[in-house]
Formats: C-alpha cells, sequence, structure tokens
C-alpha cells in the first residue's frame, strides 16, 4: 500500500486490505546476519545489539549455566509478525517461560483461527477506516469481523471448557492453547498461544483485564454466571517460584511496561516479602525505545534495577540495553541465536511443574520465617497515629 501524508487522496473501498498478509517469520540462523551483527554492528546501539547476542547465545545459553531464560513482551509485536521468532525460541527450547501483555496473546488468536492482517499504511482516514470496518494498529489492517470472530471463538471456549474457580493466566492459556490445538491440530506452528502448550513455556499475563481476553471472560461471568476468576495472587507466587528454583536467572525484555515490571519484581518478592534472598537476576537485556531520563520503569537501566535486589551487582557487565524498536532488534537477535553453537536446549516445560515449585516456594519461605527473630514493639510504647 503507498505511503501518503495524512490529508493526501485516500483509497477507494475495498482498497484498504491489499497489502501483504502478515506472516509469522520463523528465523534459521542466517550466517550472514550473524557475520552482520559481529563485524558491522560495532558502536551506539548497533554495538549493544551484537552485546546482547553475545551475553544471550554465550552465556545465558551456556549449558553449565543452567539459565532459566523469562521472555517479556509489550507493544503490538504478535500482530507485527514476531510471533514467529518467538515460536523458534520455544521450539527449541531457548524461552522458558513469557510474561506478556494480553493484546499480544489475543491477537496471536488471530492467527490460530487462520484470519489475516495485511501490511498497511500508518497514513491513513481512520474515519473512513471506521466507516469500512477495518482495524488498524500503526500500519497492521484488519477487518473489524476479525475482532468479532475471535471474540465469538473465545466465548465459545469458555462455556465449552466449563472453566471455573480461580486459576493462574498461566493455566488458563495453557487450557486455551490445548483447546487451539485440538480443533486446529496444525497451528502451532503459526500462533504463540498454541505452541507454548504444545512445548510445555507457561504464558503470564501482567494486567489480564487489560485485554480483549479478560474482556470476555467478564461477559462470561456476567452473563453467564461462571465463577471462572483469574487470580494474579497465583501468577505472582508461580513466577517467584520458578525464579527460585532456578539455578541462574537471565531475562529478554522486548519493550518494557507492565510485563518487565511483573518479571524482574520476583527477585524483591522472594527477599522482601517471604524472606528469601535469591540474589538478583544473573542476565538482562532489554531492546526499547524508552529512555531513563523520563523515570518510567520501562526505560529503567539494570544498574537501577540492582539498588531493588532485581539484578545481582556482581553481574552488571552481563547486563545491556540497546536502544531500538524491537520489531527490528528481536528477528536479528533471534537469527543470531538460533544460528550459534547453543542454538538449541532441552526445554525445561515449566507449565507442568508449577504446583511443585509453588510448593517448594511455601517450604522455603516457611523455613525463611522461622529463622526469623519476631520483634514487638518496647512494653508500654505508643504509636502516635496523628503524625
Amino acid at each position: 500500500m503507498p505511503h501518503r501524508s495524512p490529508g493526501a487522496p485516500g483509497h477507494g473501498a475495498g482498497n484498504y486490505l491489499s497489502g501483504k498478509v502478515i506472516t509469522y517469520y520463523r528465523p534459521r540462523g542466517s550466517a550472514d546476519v550473524r557475520d552482520l551483527i559481529d563485524h558491522g554492528f560495532q558502536a551506539f546501539n548497533a554495538g549493544r545489539l551484537s552485546e546482547a547476542c553475545h551475553i544471550f547465545s554465550e552465556k545465558m545459553l551456556a549449558p553449565e549455566n543452567d539459565t532459566t531464560v523469562g521472555l517479556t513482551i509489550a507493544g503490538a509485536l504478535t500482530p507485527a509478525g514476531l510471533g514467529g521468532c518467538v515460536i523458534e525460541m520455544m521450539e527449541r527450547g531457548l524461552v522458558d517461560f513469557i510474561i506478556s501483555t494480553g493484546a499480544n496473546l489475543y491477537h496471536d488468536l488471530h492467527y490460530a483461527l487462520n484470519f489475516s492482517l495485511h501490511r498497511g499504511s500508518p497514513f491513513l482516514d481512520d474515519v473512513e477506516l471506521y466507516e469500512q470496518g477495518i482495524i488498524r494498529i500503526y500500519d497492521v489492517l484488519f477487518p473489524a469481523s476479525v475482532l468479532l470472530e475471535t471474540d465469538l471463538y473465545i466465548r465459545d471456549f469458555l462455556v465449552r471448557s466449563k472453566l471455573s474457580g480461580a486459576m493462574s493466566t498461566s493455566e488458563f492459556h495453557y487450557r486455551l492453547g490445548m483447546d487451539l490445538l485440538e480443533r486446529n491440530p496444525g497451528c502451532a506452528e503459526y500462533s504463540v498461544v498454541a505452541h507454548a502448550a504444545k512445548s510445555g513455556v507457561p504464558l503470564y499475563t501482567s494486567s489480564p483485564g487489560d485485554s480483549s481476553i479478560g474482556m470476555n471472560i467478564a461477559y462470561h461471568e456476567l452473563m453467564n454466571d461462571s465463577t471462572l476468576m483469574i487470580d494474579p495472587n497465583k501468577d505472582v507466587n508461580e513466577v517467584c517460584a520458578i525464579i527460585l528454583a532456578a539455578t541462574k536467572n537471565g531475562c529478554v525484555i522486548l519493550g518494557g511496561g507492565s510485563p518487565k515490571n511483573f518479571y524482574l519484581q520476583g527477585q524483591p518478592t522472594l527477599w522482601e516479602v517471604y524472606g528469601i534472598p535469591k540474589g538478583g537476576n544473573d542476565y538482562f537485556i532489554q531492546f526499547t525505545t524508552d529512555q531513563v531520563v523520563w523515570g518510567g520503569l520501562s526505560g529503567a537501566t539494570p544498574a537501577e534495577a540492582v539498588s531493588w535486589g532485581k539484578v545481582n551487582p556482581g553481574v552488571l557487565p552481563d547486563t545491556v540495553v540497546s536502544y531500538v524498536d524491537s520489531t527490528i532488534a528481536f528477528p536479528l537477535f533471534c537469527e543470531y541465536a538460533v544460528g550459534s553453537t547453543n542454538n538449541r536446549r532441552q526445554r525445561k516445560e515449566l507449565v507442568h511443574t508449577r504446583e511443585a515449585l509453588v510448593a517448594d516456594l511455601v517450604r522455603q519461605a516457611k523455613a525463611a520465617g522461622e529463622e526469623k527473630p519476631i520483634t514487638e514493639a518496647p512494653a508500654g510504647a505508643e504509636i502516635d497515629r496523628h503524625r
């Protein structure tokens, strides 16, 4: 679809969806890309991307380090076609669990259900798009019917599955992924949600109500008297248990936002709340366009994270932030990893061990609590509640 400036003549009805269909690109480990990153990406943010590739492929994936890798995803990355990179990394055991915005998992369902998203332009007449029933995510276009049909599938799944009671988002997404696999066995090759269920990778959403999946769960409760409840407490404890059980911990952060914090808060939760001094993350890689000067979490550096106990202070050389769009950086990063020596690991399949890991968290937390002296206010001491 040709580029045009706002206010320039638009396109006729029916032409908006003439752009190429967006597909899930799967990295193949290109030797040329590896050579470019090793020898051409030498300084500034290209240099940081090269550094990230080396930290990941040579340290985080080294068998002797046995790193549990968490991937966090913020921004509209599945609509942009990056789901294929995530699938390839899960398939190879290079990602052990994922924390994503709910929107990324919802839009991934379009691919699982064989709907099409198209390349477009960010400079279109949105009023006309609205009148034509076309949805725009920057330069990604698709008919509004895709939303309606995806919503219909989710509501149908909720009724058929008879899910009830409180559950973690990892459990919900696993059940959803298994349903997709049953209804369309081949969809694991082009759906993150389906492939995660197949490969045992837990999928967490840090704000489950903030997406169309959550919207349909809310509908199910209100209109069908469902008792299904997404319990964020279970998510917090499962992620903490996964981090606690790991030999070493490392993260790859795409964008920032709530998924970034939900992962990084695991270490402070262990020492601050449960009294278990894990020591902070061992590796930290982030691709973001957010800046540290604005004070937001998305732009916060790994050095700042040290003060919170989120990152081990002794491993700052193994942390890096590359200030670049994830849709550029992540495919290159994955190409490099897939072409590296450590390009395949045995999958941890953490989705099947969550209960045992949480039980161990409980055991260690109780033991830590028994070791702590109980402190009380001195006898007769008064607390000034008006101060």
